[in-house]
């Protein structure tokens, strides 16, 4: 597949070439992030917006780029790159999945052009495609996470580890020789959501949309719960015999299912002691992550969104050495 998913354009990323700043867009399912790049890919600005895909009708996207954006791809050099569901099926424009093993130079090579919108600028607004692996036949994907993969790769200066990037759907990624060669998908914030809004144990905890504070302690303790005993199928119900008995309150229980559900996820992608684990994401949810492997005995590192406006640079650096102009 050449650049853009377009052999009928292989040269079509060559007007990039030239551009003097990227616009950055993390764009996902709930929230829109934006960051201005200068050529050496450090942040001039950036904005957010709870505009994700979700929140878009069918054919709305462009509208919806010009109301949050439109400003700065006004600015002549400015070019753009997104990453994230505004390249699903449901999205702008529908960026087919690189297969795994993936490197940079497959996913810069399969940039999809949304060409209909820039056109009017001569400007080339581009989307990073997903990335795609099977187990035992069954496929797996992400969409996002690869492009905060690679910038944590520039940004640590590795070519290899093992990645997870703590959600609604955490992904756990494993990098060889600068190619994504693994990923495995956890429902563990669904869960989560599942278990605190919608069952049983919902009625021992305070309503969710209170303000409840975070308990180190409560959450460490759910999570060597969850590490020492059985699956979560099991160990969730002590958050209604805890309440039950009253050994816990019921604002801590919150912090205690957070432990349950995060140690699950630990319990079931076993880590070697003395592995590194490098955690991507918001920072109060890394954080938790982080504590969560020092109990498991596995060393991590924190990065946040900086890793995603990384990504994005260095994959539109590498599509631009792939395709120079003549």
């Amino acid at each position: 597949m050449r650049a853009f998913c377009d052999r009928s354009e292989p040269r079509a990323f060559t007007r990039l070439a030239s551009m003097n700043k990227l616009l950055a867009i993390d764009w996902g399912s709930t929230s829109m992030r934006t960051a201005l790049l200068d050529e050496a890919g450090t942040v001039l600005d950036e904005r957010s917006a709870p505009r994700g895909m979700l929140t878009i009708a069918p054919g709305g996207f462009g509208e919806v780029f010009e109301q949050q954006v439109g400003d700065w791809m006004d600015e002549p050099g400015t070019h753009c790159l997104m990453a994230g569901m505004v390249g699903s099926k449901q999205g702008w424009v529908e960026a087919p999945y690189c297969a795994c093993p993936a490197g940079l130079d497959e996913i810069a090579a399969s940039l999809k052009v949304v060409d209909a919108h820039a056109a009017k600028r001569g400007h080339r607004i581009a989307i990073v495609p997903g990335v795609s692996c099977e187990r035992d036949g069954v496929p797996d994907v992400m969409r996002g996470e690869e492009t905060q993969v690679f910038g944590a790769l520039d940004l640590l200066g590795v070519d290899a580890g093992v990645f997870v990037l703590p959600g609604t759907h955490s992904k756990w990624v494993t990098v060889e020789g600068g190619r994504i060669r693994e990923l495995c998908t956890v429902m563990s914030g669904e869960f989560y959501e599942l278990l605190r809004k919608h069952s049983i144990l919902s009625r021992s905890l305070p309503p969710a949309d209170a303000d409840v504070a975070h308990d180190d302690a409560a959450f460490e303790r759910g999570v060597r719960a969850a590490l020492s005993g059985g699956s979560l199928l099991q160990t969730a119900f002590s958050v209604r015999t805890l309440a039950l008995f009253g050994r816990m309150s019921a604002e801590a229980l919150v912090s205690y299912l957070s432990g349950l559900v995060i140690g699950e996820e630990l319990r079931c992608r076993p880590l070697p002691r003395g592995a590194k684990v490098v955690v991507v994401g918001a920072p109060a949810l890394a954080r938790r992550f982080e504590r969560a492997l020092g109990l498991a005995g596995v060393a991590s590192v924190l990065l946040g969104d900086e890793a995603a406006w990384r990504g994005l640079h260095v994959i539109h650096a590498r599509a631009r050495a792939l395709y120079p102009e003549a």
